[in-house]
């Protein structure tokens, strides 16, 4: 993900963040596709997923299957 792109997108922290708040992901929502980022390092990289594949990966967290 580009800077640019980084400075233009709402960042979401799980609901199931930790008592500290700095042990999960944000995700984010930009241009038709899924990022995902470390909350703890939000320069950091940035995984990025297609919309089915991101329903994919979360129905499987959800079944306890990943």
């Amino acid at each position: 993900m580009k800077d640019v792109e980084r400075v233009d997108v709402v960042w979401r922290k799980s609901s199931r963040t930790g008592s500290q708040g700095n042990d999960c992901v944000e995700v984010a929502r930009p241009h038709h596709m899924v990022a995902v980022r470390d909350s703890k390092d939000p320069d950091g990289p940035v995984l990025s997923f297609g919309p089915r594949a991101w329903r994919e990966f979360v129905s499987g967290v959800k079944a306890q299957s990943i």
